[in-house]
């Protein structure tokens, strides 16, 4: 089953490569992901779910490695305040379960920031 995200990659014929590996739904952390699939963590990329109070959804996507600092993602986003949405809501707004969330090709229209904090 190809994704939106295979999809475009396709399209713009860019080299990548696929890595299924086995989803513990209680761990769906970056590290986790990284050593099952074989990378470093500081290779991977997580996408949160954020709300800011002017923008909206935003997705923010980071180092596996690293935590999300909301104070320094209120400038980038041109925002006064963000907050990370409850995990309830993170498929309602994005049409993506918890764990699979991706900025590339998403199936709605959000905005994207990616940054290192």
């Amino acid at each position: 089953m190809k994704t939106n995200a295979v999809r475009v990659l396709d399209g713009m014929n860019i080299p990548y490569e696929l890595r299924e590996y086995e989803v513990d739904i209680e761990d769906l952390s970056a590290e986790t992901a990284a050593h099952k699939i074989g990378l470093p963590t500081e290779q991977v990329f997580k996408t949160l779910v954020v709300r800011g109070d002017r923008t909206g959804i935003i997705l923010a996507v980071i180092l596996g490695n690293t935590q999300l600092d909301l104070k320094a993602l209120v400038p980038l986003s041109l925002n006064r305040k963000v907050e990370t949405v409850s995990l309830k809501d993170v498929q309602p707004l994005t049409g993506y379960i918890r764990g699979g969330v991706t900025a590339l090709a998403c199936k709605k229209r959000l905005s994207s920031i990616c940054f290192w904090s």
